[in-house]
């Protein structure tokens, strides 16, 4: 016979980290990726643009 467990004890399973601490550490994790992308982009970018969309007169 089954035991029988109070429904204010029963669990699914144990305590672990809250989801707003793992989101919020996520989100912080992206924009230090995006603020190196960031200073990246800048570190390479050329000083002169590639191209003139004018025609030469």
């Amino acid at each position: 016979m089954p035991k029988k467990v109070p429904r204010n004890k029963a669990r699914q399973g144990r305590r672990g980290f809250p989801v707003l601490f793992i989101l919020i550490v996520g989100l912080l994790l992206a924009a230090l990726a995006w603020w190196g992308a960031e200073i990246y982009g800048v570190a390479i970018a050329p000083n002169e643009p590639a191209g003139d969309l004018q025609t030469p007169q």
